[in-house]
């Protein structure tokens, strides 16, 4: 077979470190790591029934149910112990966050300790495994308070809660018909296929860009009658279609894998839409700020895209604990802006809109 033309992620990340002349590597490293926990992943979601991973981890193989108040998947167990194995080593992290793990994970003392977090969601939307629907990994790299760089202690909660706009890489793999690595170290967005001849990711899909308007959107809406006025009216909207505001006709889409999701929308544009509702109260929103609305949203925006609470960009959201939850809003920015205007300046919906109505598809 003759070598392939195209770049390496290794290559590509070379690129990247010249244009910091004092770079040491050590972040070109980790992205290696991370990548490499996303290989192995890969291999096992390929295998699914034949490598006996699918399913419930039972209890007294360590499966629990997780801070997230879901019941652990073998698949999730495997794959958090897969980034932090392959992640622990290599002298480049000061501590890792997980969706799978309550508290912060310390560098084991045998190994060094670097100057970088990873937070990571280790296997978002294991719930479709069971019936082979794409699913895939979601990462985010910060840099370590310089207290903690400097004195070797061992991280706490509050190392990990920084904005969004601190964010120095992020990205994920997608574990479809190809796997994929998309990912942003702050120079915009590119796009890398694993060759399974090589065991390699090539880039295949260079400085990727959403487009800003659409004609798609997704959204669970078996949740509607919890819905805020703003996501109401905006939704009413795009089943009108051409007899709406916008003037053009929409199509609803819903893969219900976020990383799936956020894959069609770079790829072809659209809006997504998970937004805070009335159902929990007492709940902020359904997705996980640090290790899925923040890398999300950091890869959407160097995109050319945009990510939003509904009422502010969610980058500039000020993390108030490990695990918090929020509403998130991402996609075409056209679109996402349109929402936010809504949240600014929300409308009464009558109940004799076409989606409301004694007869609409989402009566309340």
């Amino acid at each position: 077979m003759p070598l392939s033309k195209r770049t390496t992620l290794t290559q590509f990340l070379i690129e990247e470190r010249r244009r910091f002349p004092d770079a040491r590597g050590d972040f070109n490293a980790l992205i290696l790591d991370v990548a490499l926990a996303c290989k192995a992943i890969a291999r096992a979601v390929a295998f699914g029934e034949l490598g006996g991973v699918l399913g419930n981890q039972a209890s007294e193989a360590g499966g629990a149910v997780n801070v997230q108040g879901e019941t652990q998947k073998k698949l999730d167990v495997l794959s958090n112990n897969l980034f932090t194995q392959l992640n622990e080593w290599g002298g480049h992290l000061a501590g890792m966050a997980s969706e799978e793990m309550d508290l912060p994970y310390q560098i084991p003392a045998k190994h060094p300790r670097g100057k970088y977090l990873l937070v990571f969601d280790p296997l978002d939307g294991s719930s479709n495994i069971d019936v082979n629907v794409s699913v895939g990994s979601i990462f985010s790299v910060l840099r370590a308070p310089q207290e903690v760089v400097a004195a070797g202690r061992d991280v706490v909660e509050s190392d990990f809660l920084q904005p969004g706009t601190r964010q120095v890489a992020a990205g994920y793999a997608l574990y479809g018909p190809t796997t994929m690595l998309v990912l942003t170290v702050g120079n915009g967005v590119n796009g890398f296929t694993l060759d399974p001849n090589l065991g390699e990711f090539m880039l295949t899909h260079p400085k990727l860009q959403i487009p800003a308007d659409t004609q798609e959107f997704a959204i669970n809406a078996s949740n509607s009658r919890f819905w805020e006025a703003p996501i109401r009216r905006y939704v009413d909207e795009c089943l009108a279609g051409k007899t709406g505001p916008p003037g053009k006709d929409f199509n609803k889409r819903r893969i219900a894998s976020m990383v799936a999701e956020a894959h069609r929308i770079l790829m072809r544009g659209g809006v997504f839409m998970y937004p805070k509702d009335s159902k929990e109260p007492a709940k902020n929103g359904r997705l996980r700020l640090l290790y899925e609305a923040n890398p999300v949203g950091f890869i959407m925006e160097q995109a050319g895209g945009r990510a939003s609470t509904g009422r502010q960009s969610m980058l500039t959201v000020q993390p108030s604990s490990l695990h918090q939850r929020i509403g998130l809003i991402f996609g075409s920015k056209n679109e996402v802006e349109r929402i936010e205007r809504y949240h600014a300046e929300p409308i009464k919906i009558e109940n004799d809109s076409p989606l409301f109505s004694e007869r609409g598809l989402f009566r309340v």
